[in-house]
């Protein structure tokens, strides 16, 4: 599939999020210095509960992983920066994970694709990136 426009800004899953933490495929889009990557706290705060998880299974420190987190260039959004479409994002979700309608509200605030390897965001009305087919375009 061939992008027509070059991908600018991209709204990130707390999945691939914590995959660039860990250091795997995702750290590659990371480091693509044209792309802006933006997520809510919401999503923060979801990959922090599950640092405990990667840093056993990878068998990292959770400190390590907090600090790779820290360095990711990440801008991380405020609720009330997109509090006005929660409402509309949750009736794109509805019977879906609600985990992820703050990160749509987001990327519809922003109009940006959503970049993320949960299958939820299919149905969302929004364009969708996993990191394979990232990688694929980004030939990275």
């Amino acid at each position: 599939m061939q992008i027509l426009t070059p991908l600018k800004k991209l709204a990130a899953d707390a999945n691939v999020i914590l995959s660039a933490v860990a250091g795997k495929a995702a750290l590659r889009v990371f480091l693509e210095e044209d792309i802006d990557i933006v997520t809510t706290q919401f999503n923060i705060d979801e990959v922090r509960e599950y640092l405990d998880v990667i840093a056993e299974r990878y068998k990292i420190s959770e400190e390590i992983l907090e600090s790779q987190l820290k360095l990711l260039p990440l801008k991380i959004y405020p609720r009330h920066s997109y509090e006005d479409l929660i409402q509309k994002a949750s009736k794109k979700f509805s019977g879906r994970d609600e985990d992820d309608i703050e990160l749509l509200a987001l990327a519809m605030k922003l109009k940006v694709p959503v970049w993320s390897n949960d299958r939820d965001f299919q149905h969302a009305g929004i364009e969708v990136f996993t990191t394979a087919k990232l990688l694929k375009i980004l030939k990275a």
